[in-house]
């Protein structure tokens, strides 16, 4: 979507000021949520995990990291709503539990990767020499690796911990929205309302930050929601084969590994439910994404 021409026309104008002035931009977002189903769906769930996120230390039954030698691999019952794992802990409050971990480390690590491949994907977009190539190669490199193969291989290079997963899951994910603002700068960068910026006296950062991003920003908006759901895949897929998240966080990919040996055996609880809640929340952030995409072509 492109900003009033005029807009460019008046060097004091920055970013916060455009947003300010887009309050009906804003009305127009509520009503094509409103009035979109899939975008209704998605924000349903993923507003639901974000509230147990926040509320599941009152929600909770049981402490979802203390084990009960007791109650091992109960089935769901009115004592235990979703059953026990091989270690007696509650099912139901480590499944409600983990947001907490899964939300937190796919929100920062896609944050982290929009800070990193936005900025470099204007600058080599905006700008023509040796470093925009130079930015490109780096990107193409990091995407020819195997995505899962790499973030094994470096997690174990650098420790297994909550962090050093955010740090992985952001490295991979930047050059998607290197590439994303790649495109769209070059494709903006010699339209008018750039040149009638430049003719205005802007300096090339104030002609970046206040008219080239705002109107480049729309598709990495929309890739933000869809690669929080890839990361927390990606995280569940590394506690799954045991480089991720360690035991006995409450986390779902780290579940859903305690609880496929148990599979053939007739537990098939332990691993049901936080697969269940999994794909549901990647669900949502993926018709999240689906919708935003559509909203932000249909206003171009």
């Amino acid at each position: 979507m492109e900003l009033e021409t005029s807009a460019a026309l008046q060097p004091g104008l920055g970013l916060g000021r455009l947003v300010a002035q887009r309050g009906p931009r804003l009305d127009r977002l509520a009503h094509f949520v409103r009035g979109d189903a899939t975008a209704l769906v998605g924000t349903a769930i993923v507003g639901m995990v974000v509230l147990l996120m926040i509320l599941s230390p009152w929600l909770v039954r049981y402490d979802p990291v203390t084990a009960n030698p007791i109650d091992i691999l109960l089935p769901p019952s009115a004592k235990h709503w979703l059953g026990t794992d091989n270690l007696g802990m509650d099912i139901f409050s480590r499944v409600i539990y983990a947001p907490r971990v899964d939300l937190v480390i796919a929100l920062a690590s896609a944050a982290l990767a929009v800070g990193i491949g936005v900025p470099l994907g204007v600058i080599s977009g905006f700008y023509r020499g040796l470093l925009a190539e130079a930015i490109s190669r780096v990107a193409d490199v990091i995407q020819t690796f195997p995505v899962f193969v790499l973030a094994m291989a470096t997690v174990a290079m650098t420790g297994q911990n909550i962090w050093n997963v955010v740090f992985v899951i952001a490295v991979l994910n930047a050059p998607i929205y290197l590439r994303l603002m790649r495109g769209q700068t070059h494709s903006l960068r010699d339209r008018l309302f750039i040149e009638a910026a430049r003719c205005a006296g802007n300096r090339d950062w104030q002609i970046i930050y206040r008219h080239l991003v705002p109107n480049a920003i729309g598709p990495a908006v929309a890739q933000f929601s869809i690669n929080i759901g890839w990361a927390m895949l990606l995280t569940a897929g590394l506690s799954f084969v045991g480089a991720g998240v360690r035991v006995p966080t409450a986390e779902w990919g780290l579940m859903i590994a305690s609880g496929a040996q148990n599979m053939i055996t007739g537990q098939w609880w332990i691993a049901f439910f936080p697969g269940v809640a999994l794909g549901l929340t990647v669900l949502g952030f993926a018709l999240l994404g689906d919708a935003f995409e559509r909203y932000f072509t249909q206003g171009r």
